[in-house]
């Protein structure tokens, strides 16, 4: 580890600035890209889409699909950690709108089945002769 030549000291100096120096180029590494969150908030929206999120909650959908576009741009700008907030916010954002959607459509139907139930009792009253 060092020589005649050359001081004790001074090698173990230059060894304990090589590790210095290399564990400052592992720490300035980037990040990989956050490539399933990037998937989770693809598939997201998609299952937005399919639930027609569009149609019911097109505000939160279009921020999802922004955001997931914000995410691409900057995993292009090498900016891993923007990226990754940017992909998870995107994935709330779509499954919010999953989820009025299917709020939407669930009161629609129990307003339905409500109607149909009043309709129902209606046709029942009249036919057994019972005054309304």
């Amino acid at each position: 580890m060092y020589s005649k030549s050359e001081p004790f000291g001074r090698s173990r100096l230059r060894v304990a600035f090589g590790l210095a120096g290399a564990l400052a180029l592992c720490a300035c590494a980037t990040p990989p890209p956050p490539t399933a969150s990037l998937q989770e908030a693809r598939h997201a929206i998609a299952t937005a889409e399919q639930a027609e999120a569009g149609r019911y909650a097109s505000d939160d959908l279009s921020n999802a699909r922004v955001k997931i576009a914000s995410a691409d741009a900057a995993v292009s700008d090498k900016k891993m950690i923007t990226a990754q907030r940017l992909a998870e916010e995107s994935t709330a954002d779509a499954e919010l709108a999953t989820a009025k959607t299917a709020d939407v459509k669930a009161n629609a139907v129990n307003n339905e089945m409500t109607r149909s139930t009043g309709t129902l009792i209606e046709e029942m009253q009249r036919s057994s002769g019972v005054p309304q």
